[in-house]
């Protein structure tokens, strides 16, 4: 079974890196694996293609019927589940996203709906909806895709943060230059260097017309909750969401360093898939979050700004 879904895997994305970023082990071994599949079967099923990979026709022959399969069996156990008795709800959402907005909300949601159990799944792995890892993904810059129902909570808007001790004296952009920056490494993460790009402070200073300040040193982490962490702390100021970071702001922890903030073209959305949205837990967390969204930009911003599902 293992060499079969590593192989699914594999064909789908026509690539031992991203079938093991799927499947959470190393490409040897994902590679390991196909290669028992070919020689249990006595045929090759994957060959090199220049610099990618290829399916031979025998694994274009399998391909398509092992993901049917999967997803039969994902489907059998999600019954198994429902019979079962309590329903269980899986949300993927990105750490920091997880841990400024979306846990301190959960309870009104169990309130809500007391017979579903949520989990929610914090890792800044990007879940594979179609395969079943998760019923709900709340993603940063979602890729257009009219396979899943997109729904925008609220747009991206970035703005330098920091304690309120730290923020003392600084008025201007160019104030920022006596402070220690905060940098969140998102080069670790892989899938984030694409949805993160914004989440830079030469890129932001140079939008707000202060280029000329030096950011690059400074602390720097690869959990983003340390360094809103380290923030909060009065070690420096990070950059950081408007929209996520509100509750932050309004308990006193953050203020804004400087008034300028940056908008960008990406946003926070919900995805689920459109099989998954017709069961009733999931339609319910999908409404329930985007009531969630719209009060809380109300009270952010002062204005309405929850989006409809896509």
């Amino acid at each position: 079974m293992n060499a079969l879904r590593a192989f699914e895997a594999t064909a789908r994305h026509l690539s031992f890196a991203q079938a093991a970023a799927e499947l959470h082990v190393t490409p040897a071994a994902v590679k390991q694996l196909v290669r028992k599949l070919e020689e249990t079967l006595g045929l090759s099923l994957i060959e090199r293609a220049g610099r990618g990979l290829r399916l031979t026709a025998a694994g274009t022959a399998g391909r398509d019927g092992l993901a049917t399969g999967f997803d039969h069996l994902a489907e059998a156990v999600r019954r198994m589940r429902v019979e079962g008795g309590r329903r269980r709800l899986v949300v993927s959402a990105e750490p920091s996203f997880a841990t400024a907005w979306l846990v301190p909300r959960l309870e009104r949601f169990r309130l809500r709906e007391p017979e579903v159990d949520v989990l929610i799944d914090s890792s800044a792995h990007l879940v594979d909806l179609a395969r079943g890892d998760a019923d709900i993904a709340i993603r940063f810059g979602a890729r257009p895709d009219d396979t899943v129902v997109t729904l925008r909570l609220f747009d991206e808007e970035l703005c330098a943060f920091c304690s309120p001790q730290i923020a003392e004296g600084l008025d201007e952009p160019t104030d920022l230059a006596r402070c220690r920056f905060i940098h969140w490494e998102t080069s670790a993460l892989g899938w984030a260097t694409a949805t993160r790009t914004w989440v830079d402070w030469t890129l932001w200073l140079e939008q707000i017309g202060a280029s000329g300040v030096e950011s690059s040193s400074g602390l720097r982490f690869s959990d983003y909750n340390l360094a809103v962490q380290a923030a909060i702390a009065g070690q420096g100021v990070v950059l950081g969401s408007r929209p996520v970071l509100a509750d932050l702001v309004s308990a006193g922890l953050l203020v804004r360093a400087v008034p300028q903030s940056v908008r960008t073209d990406v946003g926070y959305d919900a995805v689920t898939t459109r099989n998954a949205i017709k069961r009733g837990e999931v339609e319910s967390f999908i409404g329930w979050i985007a009531t969630e969204a719209k009060g809380h930009l109300t009270t952010a911003y002062g204005v309405p700004g929850a989006g409809s599902p896509g």
